[in-house]
């Protein structure tokens, strides 16, 4: 591989970034909260919601501007906003063999830069997006009906955080070996053995990022900066109800990658109508390598069956679930129970489902609580969080998909068991177009096998299950169970017994959870952060990789040694 000739503006972009890199890398071993990118609106500026709702609005109605990037002469669009507002935006459409041709053509100067150079490009172009949050907060909310609070955070700030810890992660692994070693091996009397060693890391080819409808930025970035900072260029493949904010995402890299001297193909668009099997196709193809996936597990499988020419690193479907046997703040543990089941409508991966109470009820700080009284007090704390239509919408967000609509109604129809808690419809003050519904909470009984068939299947969206259980260590078991079967993104349990606490550590550890026990404040179970918490472990069915650990990086690349006499 020949040595590529630096751009004056990286040599730039290095000095400019080498103390955040610095600071990632040393947030990353530490595990303490860090991040550069403020997660508060006002941060950005009196006038940052202000300008950011203008550049989304120029936006709107016209095609969506790529200069220089393939394209066939369609354009295809058809989001729409679950806020009722017409987007109206178009996307270079691009044959699969034009994208895959301007990817390899870009690849060879970028393989050649350094692993410092394109870690301080990749921090460029999140500098960039981070300047424009509130623009990006705009495109996450009107694709994923996340609320506005929610999409800026979310779709912003903490996204970012993730794309900067891959890099990280992804400089730290290609660093790990020197890049040049003297080796000498002692003879005896005779001379000794002198060799001079380089070790070069080697892009492993073409990456391939499908995009999810929910979290297209919070989700894209890991995959998308792990990719570009090992050095290889990234096909981005938006859902295609939540094009836009990955859109923008590839515009700015291509901006970044233009002026830096690399080619802006080595970060393309393929963008798809509804119903598009565009994602099937690139799948496959001998060029793609590497594949991060964010969705259904049917699909999610499909990747990891058929294509066996590439890397693949998928999120699918899990069945979260939180033990309760004891707690000292009874208040507490409800009021963050209802508000981790309203988050954005319980449209998360990390949003628990199923919550095992036992049968002979639990012990409190106000008393001993009977199941039923559990069941009932925490469909108060949801009633009374959500009880103010404005309030609730900015928790609730909006209803993303059709299929979220129907197992709402489903459950308000009590097609899954006894109703504890009915949806009901929300009208947004803001937006009354928008389809927004509180969460549904159905009693079931963990010893009948109708009701296990249905709290041992993913409900994505507001329906949870209040699940009585024979004892609190049925309850631990049936979270073991669960995960090893059905996989989770996340587990909780409450608990003043060390003995259960002990039995939850094992239990998580055994099926490969991430635990979180007694939460009570400000801090929810599906809620994770950057350079201190794994989304994920990759040792459950729910995914086979975590944001953010070495594995997820260093397989994309590999290190290619040359060796010689000196």
């Amino acid at each position: 591989m020949s040595a590529a000739v630096t751009h004056p503006l990286v040599s730039e972009l290095v000095e400019r970034h080498q103390a955040t890199l610095d600071a990632a890398l040393s947030a990353a071993a530490k595990r303490d909260y860090w991040s550069p990118y403020p997660e508060f609106p006002k941060a950005y500026g009196e006038s940052g919601p202000a300008d950011g709702k203008a550049a989304f609005d120029a936006l709107l109605g016209k095609p969506f501007a790529l200069d220089g990037h393939p394209t066939d002469g369609d354009q295809v669009g058809g989001e729409a906003s679950p806020y009722g507002i017409e987007l109206g935006i178009t996307y270079p459409h691009a044959d699969p063999d034009a994208l895959i041709a301007a990817l390899r053509a870009a690849q060879p100067g970028w393989a050649a830069a350094s692993p410092l150079e394109r870690a301080a490009v990749c921090l460029e172009i999140l500098h960039r997006i981070n300047a424009r949050s509130h623009e990006f907060a705009q495109a996450v909310m009107h694709t994923t009906g996340q609320a506005y609070g929610m999409a800026f955070q979310a779709g912003g700030p903490h996204a970012q955080d993730r794309g900067l810890e891959a890099v990280a992660y992804a400089y730290a692994e290609q660093t790990r070996l020197p890049e040049r070693a003297g080796w000498t091996k002692p003879q005896g009397k005779r001379e000794p053995l002198v060799m001079t060693k380089e070790f070069t890391v080697v892009p492993r080819g073409l990456a391939l990022l499908i995009g999810c409808n929910t979290f297209p930025t919070w989700n894209g970035y890991p995959g998308l900066f792990a990719s570009l900072a090992t050095g290889n260029p990234v096909l981005v493949k938006p859902h295609p109800r939540a094009v836009l904010p990955l859109a923008l995402t590839v515009s700015i890299a291509r901006e970044v990658l233009t002026e830096a001297g690399f080619d802006a193909n080595l970060v393309c668009l393929a963008a798809e109508h509804e119903g598009g099997t565009v994602a099937a196709t690139l799948a496959v193809r001998p060029e793609i390598k590497m594949i991060d996936y964010t969705g259904s597990t049917a699909f999610g499988d499909w990747l990891e069956e058929h294509a066996k020419q590439a890397q693949v690193y998928t999120e699918k479907a899990g069945v979260n679930a939180v033990v309760i046997d004891s707690t000292d703040d009874y208040k507490g543990m409800l009021g963050n129970l209802a508000f981790a089941l309203s988050l954005y409508s319980g449209q998360m991966c990390t949003t628990p489902q199923n919550v095992l109470i036992p049968r002979g009820g639990i012990s409190t700080d106000q008393g001993d609580k009977s199941y039923d009284q559990v069941v009932t007090d925490l469909a108060a704390a949801i009633e009374g969080l959500l009880s103010d239509d404005a309030r609730a919408a900015a928790i609730l967000g909006a209803v993303v998909n059709p299929g979220v609509l129907q197992r709402s109604a489903a459950a308000a129809d009590g097609e899954y068991g006894e109703l504890a808690l009915a949806p009901r419809a929300v009208v947004s003050p803001d937006f009354p177009g928008a389809t927004v519904r509180t969460p549904a909470l159905i009693k079931l009984n963990a010893d009948k096998p109708d009701d296990r068939a249905v709290f041992r299947t993913e409900c994505f969206g507001p329906v949870s299950f209040a699940v009585a259980v024979e004892s609190t260590p049925a309850a631990v078991e049936l979270l073991r169970t669960t995960v090893r079967e059905k996989g989770a993104m996340t587990a909780s349990g409450y608990t003043t017994s060390p003995e259960v606490e002990a039995l939850l550590v094992e239990a998580a550890l055994d099926s490969g959870v991430s635990l979180s026990l007694n939460l009570t404040g400000g801090v929810y179970p599906n809620q994770t952060a950057a350079f201190s918490d794994l989304h994920g472990t990759g040792a459950n069915p729910a995914a086979n990789s975590a944001y953010c650990d070495g594995a997820f990086v260093a397989n994309r690349f590999r290190t290619v040694e040359i060796r010689r006499h000196s």
